[in-house]
């Protein structure tokens, strides 16, 4: 093979590499959200889907009244991305590793959760854990980098054994060691100390919290670490 062919090959090899980074490399990630229906969800303890859950425009909506819910399927160590936005006044979370059994009747009890909130908007006095991207009521986000209510945020969690972090458009706004001595201090001191089950699962289901208000999701997409 002639040395300009070779470079030409190598040139548009790199480029396919490029295009086709690890992220997004074909059969990485997969979606749980199609866009169309409220497959592959359901009611958190429940076997059906909430009626106050609806498809709009694409995205999954909380319209009514409802219920908290959480995938059919269950995550061990993960890689979550998804787009939100809520309503002015309105408060809302993300849950991972939900896991559901008759002591604990709310998935907050079990279940960490990513917090999403109005941060300029919403009617009380918010605590520092309390805002978007917080790991709810232990750690506050580094930063105040959410949109204003009714536009799209785009979230992040990984999770990797023990290892939590939290990203929000672009920026990794909290880290954390399940079980850590810093970890266990915060628990202790938070709304979780009397739910020993809080946080303990290795595994478990993505939730997606019914606060009361209007919120709306998509691309929702997960890619498991192993």
């Amino acid at each position: 093979m002639k040395r300009g062919a070779a470079a030409l090959m190598m040139a548009v090899a790199l480029g396919v590499m490029n295009m086709a980074s690890p992220r997004e490399a074909p059969g990485t990630w997969r979606s749980l959200f199609d866009g169309k229906t409220t497959a592959g969800w359901r009611g958190f303890l429940s076997k059906q889907m909430p009626d106050g859950w609806k498809v709009v425009d694409g995205a999954l909506t909380r319209v009514d009244k409802a219920g908290d819910i959480v995938t059919l399927d269950e995550f061990a160590d993960f890689e979550l991305t998804l787009d939100w936005k809520i309503a002015k006044g309105a408060n809302s979370g993300i849950f991972y590793r939900v896991v559901e059994n008759q002591e604990d009747e709310s998935m907050w009890m079990v279940a960490p959760e990513y917090q999403l909130i109005d941060d300029k908007g919403y009617p009380q006095k918010l605590k520092d854990t309390q805002y978007t991207g917080a790991n709810y009521d232990l750690q506050p986000p580094a930063r105040h980098v959410s949109k204003p209510a009714g536009e799209w945020n785009a979230t992040r969690i990984i999770a990797d054994g023990k290892h939590v972090e939290h990203w929000l458009n672009g920026v990794k706004l909290v880290e954390y060691e399940i079980g850590s001595p810093a970890w266990e201090q915060l628990v202790a001191k938070s709304k979780f100390k009397d739910h020993p089950r809080y946080a303990r699962a290795p595994r478990g289901r993505i939730g997606i919290q019914d606060h009361g208000d209007w919120a709306a999701f998509r691309n929702i997409k997960i890619r498991e670490l192993r």
